[in-house]
């Protein structure tokens, strides 16, 4: 019996992880153990038989001690990005904590290119990436394209006002799904490649930002209109929408990255995973019409 755990299984990313281990690789729920800060959160996995940890990213002997008897554990990035250098210290107590309990395979999700990326948080995977790479335990490292998700935070504002300000330039990206990414990490999990490999999931075709507001307008049904601003311009504007300075910083360097041709990159890495093609960003915009037009 083959163990797998998934970190941070009560967010978006690891319980779609846990959800196509259960229902699309059929793995079943004796041999999988959802881990997590607040179990709580966790019931209607424990419910289903998945067994339930605790792991605390920031206390590595409490990591150690989650991961005990685990074969394959997927550690899936934190969401610490408002503190320096947090992250970064987080995935390391973990990959040092895998190490301790002697798990012989190590599975992270980080990004395309963290060794050039302009995105703030890409030294965090980039160090990850390392720290696993020294611990001489076989791994599977998944960089994950920008999720077509992201949109969903930015676009029904922008369809609102009928106006999408980016600092993309002429650059493209390559999104994919989160759920897409989930479904790839679950059958790396269940059943992972031979040896130590680094995968890229991207989708299937890169964009401009003209031909992805096309597609938002097509799925909304609402005009959406392109103005190409400067970083220090879309930082202006979105410092006085509110958004805090880590959150400014980190999308003005995600759209500075495309601008620079480092999210311009497709792989078939998707499609070797899982045998299906990536969902295309239109098919995904079409199925978050509620979502586009800000319906709750």
């Amino acid at each position: 019996m083959t163990k797998l755990l998934v970190t941070g299984a009560a967010g978006q990313l690891g319980r779609a992880v846990l959800n196509h281990l259960l229902e699309t690789s059929k793995v079943s729920a004796g041999d999988i153990v959802a881990a997590s800060r607040d179990t709580s959160k966790l019931a209607d996995l424990a419910s289903k038989g998945v067994e339930t940890r605790k792991a605390d990213f920031t206390d590595e002997n409490g990591l150690a001690a989650a991961f005990a008897g685990i074969d394959r554990v997927l550690i899936i990035s934190t969401d610490d990005l408002a503190t320096p250098g947090g992250r970064l210290k987080q995935h390391k107590a973990a990959v040092a904590a895998a190490v301790k309990a002697g798990v012989k395979h190590i599975l992270y999700t980080s990004m395309p290119n963290p060794d050039k990326s302009l995105v703030s948080f890409a030294p965090d995977h980039l160090g990850t990436e390392e720290a696993i790479k020294a611990t001489g335990i076989p791994y599977t490292i998944l960089r994950n394209a920008w999720y077509g998700d992201n949109y969903l935070m930015s676009m029904p504002h922008n369809l609102e006002t009928g106006t999408w300000y980016t600092a993309y330039g002429a650059g493209k990206v390559s999104n994919i799904s989160r759920d897409d990414c989930a479904r790839a990490a679950a059958a790396a999990l269940a059943n992972p490649p031979t040896g130590s490999n680094i995968l890229t999931l991207t989708g299937s075709e890169s964009l401009t930002a003209e031909e992805i507001a096309a597609l938002v307008s097509k799925a909304s049904g609402k005009p959406l209109n392109i103005v190409h601003v400067t970083d220090e311009q879309l930082a202006g504007g979105l410092t006085s929408a509110g958004l805090p300075d880590f959150l400014v910083r980190m999308l003005v360097s995600a759209d500075a990255n495309i601008r620079a041709g480092n999210f311009d990159l497709v792989t078939t890495d998707y499609e070797t995973l899982t045998g299906i093609k990536p969902q295309d960003l239109s098919a995904y915009l079409d199925s978050q019409k509620n979502a586009l037009l800000g319906a709750h």
